[in-house]
């Protein structure tokens, strides 16, 4: 069964980014390849904070969303609790 996960990435620019993937490792390098979401495209190169692993696509993007709603400093606090 193919696991799905929603990782938080910092930009060069200090900035955070949430996404989705099945491969983190391979998603890491197709943005550091600017073949990523345009918002990385420009703030390579980008390096993995925090990972979180789910059953199911439907899961990890609910959660991928919720994520994506909270503040920078709840982000933070998210990635400093690992």
């Amino acid at each position: 069964m193919a696991e799905h996960f929603v990782y938080i990435v910092e930009c060069r620019d200090g900035t955070l980014y949430t996404g989705y993937a099945t491969d983190v490792s391979r998603r890491i390098k197709t943005h550091n390849e600017g073949k990523g979401a345009k918002y990385t495209r420009n703030r390579r190169p980008v390096h993995l904070l925090h990972k979180e692993v789910y059953e199911t696509k439907s899961e990890a993007l609910k959660r991928e969303y919720a994520i994506k709603k909270l503040s920078r400093n709840e982000k933070l606090k998210l990635v400093r609790r690992e």
